[in-house]
């Protein structure tokens, strides 16, 4: 913890090559996210999985030539991801991506911003479709649809540029319709990567990851449950204006009203 803020452990490292300073080896083994608030506690937690937490890494090494990404992840925030994809992109070194395991979700993703993406012949891919956790009106949830919609097509961009003519539009829809898991042979044949490695690796670690990604999905859920019956309740209050301290505006979202109310709650216990 540092200075009243949770400070998640990271799971990525950037490691220059003793032999050779000018290769940086980063490693994506877990869970990719951005800094988020801690309901029950009123503490901010800094993620040092971030994007920008990446950027400030990267910062560090101007002068590399070649990055290599290595890959065993579940996934995690897409926001976080698309902005690591652009700045692996934009960066001057070649990038190669090695999968070590399995590049799901927001880390299939990362590895459109890969010049290079190379996969262990027993290793895969999953891509799906963006999910979300909306609370509001009638209006408020169809529009939360519709820009869902909106930015998934710029997601499919980033996967349709890397596969080049190899991957339509519409067997990529398909494909994340499907949640779909790829081997390395198929990721090959739609031009989601450049080429197998013959050997197998290892994937106890993998299995880990899968086994911690069902017991963290199961978690977020009970969570966003949990958040929903605290704010069905905060905002059919009569009195929230006992609940709400005066200082907050009217026009604050109910999210950001649950969000005050709790740090009151946790203040007065």
């Amino acid at each position: 913890m540092k200075g009243g803020e949770i400070v998640q452990k990271k799971i990525w490292e950037l490691k220059q090559l003793a032999s050779d300073p000018g290769t940086l080896d980063m490693y994506v083994y877990g869970n990719v996210q951005g800094d988020s608030y801690d309901y029950w506690s009123g503490q901010d937690i800094v993620s040092e999985t971030s994007a920008n937490f990446f950027k400030e890494e990267l910062a560090k090494y101007k002068d590399i030539k070649s990055i290599n990404v290595y890959m065993n992840s579940y996934g995690g925030s897409v926001f976080e991801a698309m902005s690591i994809r652009n700045q692996l992109k934009r960066h001057t070194a070649t990038v190669t991506g090695i999968v070590d395991g399995f590049a799901a979700s927001a880390g299939s993703f990362i590895l459109t911003g890969c010049d290079v993406v190379k996969m262990y012949s027993n290793t895969t891919q999953m891509l799906h479709n963006m999910l979300n956790v909306v609370v509001g009106n009638s209006t408020q949830l169809r529009k939360a649809a519709d820009d869902m919609d909106i930015m998934m097509k710029g997601n499919r961009q980033a996967y349709l540029e890397k596969a080049g003519d190899k991957l339509t539009e519409e067997k990529l829809i398909e494909i994340m319709d499907n949640e779909t898991w790829l081997t390395a042979e198929q990721c090959l044949g739609y031009g989601l990567c450049d080429e197998v490695i013959a050997e197998e690796v290892n994937l106890d670690n993998a299995k880990q990851i899968v086994q911690q990604m069902n017991i963290s999905m199961q978690q977020q859920i009970d969570h966003n449950k949990e958040l929903v019956m605290l704010l069905k309740e905060f905002v059919t209050v009569p009195e929230i204006v006992k609940i709400v301290p005066k200082e907050v505006p009217v026009q604050l979202t109910n999210m950001q009203k649950l969000k005050a109310a709790l740090k009151i709650k946790n203040t007065e216990e």
